[in-house]
């Protein structure tokens, strides 16, 4: 039976109709959300600005800890159910929006920690004569009105990612969830509510209008902007920020991992598998171009494309399923047209390269296609592969090296130069040695370079983002 969620602006109706959540997979109605109107959107904003301005009324460290930590524990308890909705409503499979859950759990934890482990510094003072008599320390407090806005991919996580530091560091919140995947937020704002957080603290809208979102995105009473998503909309939205609003874009990027010819191919080819087909391709930072030394580039292709060929692609509620749905029907059409094209001019198809029931899209593995075909030059956000052999490293670095977008890259190899050639070498924010280009963990720095974002992620490297440090200076004649 599908669930009925009101509009979490609280005590404000709105003349905007709902919209319907559909399962990507089947079609069903998962639920009815409310949508809200310009006139609540106007409220959320001002309702936040008011709480961020009146300073007596802030959320002391020990609420907001004691917030968190109940949180945690309420996620805990609800775990099964927050993976079967996040797998449901975003067709990401149960095997891995599991792993999702864990993470957004333990990214609670990582904000209480920090929370924690916060502190000011002392700067030197006395130095000279124009210092003398003088202490002068920081302390860190919230920014202002923080405005999220999130992605489909990772529909519980990344919201984990852009409230929670928001919520630690006592900024009012206001998230606007992908309109694709707004169940995991709204269940983890109530979470949020029953932990004890007031609800004006973290508001959410949701809204059908575009022009809406952008109202909100733009209004000067921000003091930062969190958005995940397209290039696109990023940095078009950041071109329209009020003065002084400060932000952070996550988009995507066409990762290039290189296998040389010492690589251990045991080792490798699971890790392609994982990084190129979790989610059907839908990371930011999902494997795309694989460059493959000549003597072990065919081999590569053909392993490649034999795991790819097994791997269970289905309902992703199911246990056994390893690839889900896209997102959109269209989304299906897009990628089926990019590897035609690259198929026309002349890449080779090893397997996959078809449309499957319900959204799905056959694990998909290319040998060198054009160097000007869409699959080459732009993130495919789908479950396709492609191998490109070459003969010189050097032109590996090139050719991987050639887009505008540069986020996370990898290289496998046994020889430790090769390794440090290509950390110093490629062009990305993380090089993996002997692992996936999608690895992370939520405490380490996630920066796309380039058009791939703007700032640094990551739940400590947010909540600094989040944070002013404020400066106060004494002076004495016993300092």
């Amino acid at each position: 039976m599908s669930r009925t969620f009101s509009l979490m602006i609280q005590g404000v109706t709105s003349s905007s109709g709902p919209i319907e959540v559909i399962s990507p997979y089947d079609g069903r109605v998962l639920a009815s959300v409310a949508t809200a109107d310009e006139a609540a959107v106007e409220v959320a904003l001002d309702r936040a600005d008011s709480l961020f301005r009146d300073r007596a009324g802030w959320l002391g460290a020990e609420i907001r800890a004691a917030v968190l930590e109940k949180t945690a524990r309420l996620m805990s308890d609800a775990a099964e159910d927050l993976a079967n909705e996040a797998a449901a409503e975003g067709g990401k499979p149960l095997i891995d929006s599991r792993v999702e859950v864990a993470r957004a759990i333990d990214g609670v934890h990582l904000c209480l920690e920090a929370l924690r482990h916060q502190h000011g510094t002392e700067i030197p003072m006395g130095i000279n004569a124009a210092s003398a008599n003088r202490l002068a320390i920081t302390r860190r407090e919230p920014i202002g009105v923080v405005v999220a806005v999130s992605a489909f991919n990772h529909p519980l996580n990344l919201i984990v990612h852009q409230v929670g530091p928001a919520v630690a560091s006592g900024c009012p919140v206001i998230v606007k969830p992908a309109e694709d995947t707004p169940l995991s937020c709204l269940r983890f704002v109530e979470l949020l509510y029953r932990a004890g957080l007031p609800e004006a603290w973290c508001q959410v809208v949701v809204t059908r209008d575009l022009s809406l979102a952008e109202k909100l995105v733009t209004d000067k009473r921000l003091g930062f902007f969190s958005f995940i998503g397209s290039a696109r909309v990023g940095w078009m939205l950041r071109s329209k920020l009020a003065p002084g609003v400060r932000c952070s874009l996550e988009h995507g990027g066409a990762a290039p991992a290189i296998v040389a010819a010492d690589a251990d191919l045991d080792l490798v080819l699971p890790l392609l598998l994982k990084g190129g087909f979790y989610h059907a391709g839908q990371v930011c930072v999902s494997v795309q171009r694989v460059y493959a030394e000549e003597a072990v580039a065919a081999k590569v292709a053909k392993l490649l494309a034999k795991g790819a060929g097994k791997l269970t692609v289905g309902d992703p509620n199911a246990p056994e399923t390893e690839v889900g749905p896209l997102i959109r029907p269209r989304e299906v059409e897009r990628v089926d047209e990019w590897v035609r094209e690259a198929v026309d001019g002349g890449a080779k198809l090893l397997c996959g390269g078809k449309r499957l029931d319900n959204n799905c899209y056959s694990p998909t593995v290319l040998v060198d296609p054009p160097p000007n075909a869409r699959v080459s030059t732009h993130e495919i956000f789908g479950p396709v592969v492609c191998v490109y052999s070459y003969r010189d490293v050097a032109d590996a670095f090139s050719r991987a090296n050639s887009l505008d977008t540069a986020f996370q890259a990898a290289v496998f190899t046994s020889n430790v130069d090769l390794a440090l050639r290509c950390y110093r070498e490629l062009d990305a924010s993380a090089i993996m040695v002997n692992d996936h280009t999608a690895f992370r963990v939520d405490w380490m720095p996630f920066a796309g370079l380039r058009t791939s974002g703007l700032s640094v992620g990551g739940i400590g490297y947010t909540m600094h983002d989040m944070q002013i440090e404020k400066m106060l200076v004494m002076r004495s004649k016993y300092l």
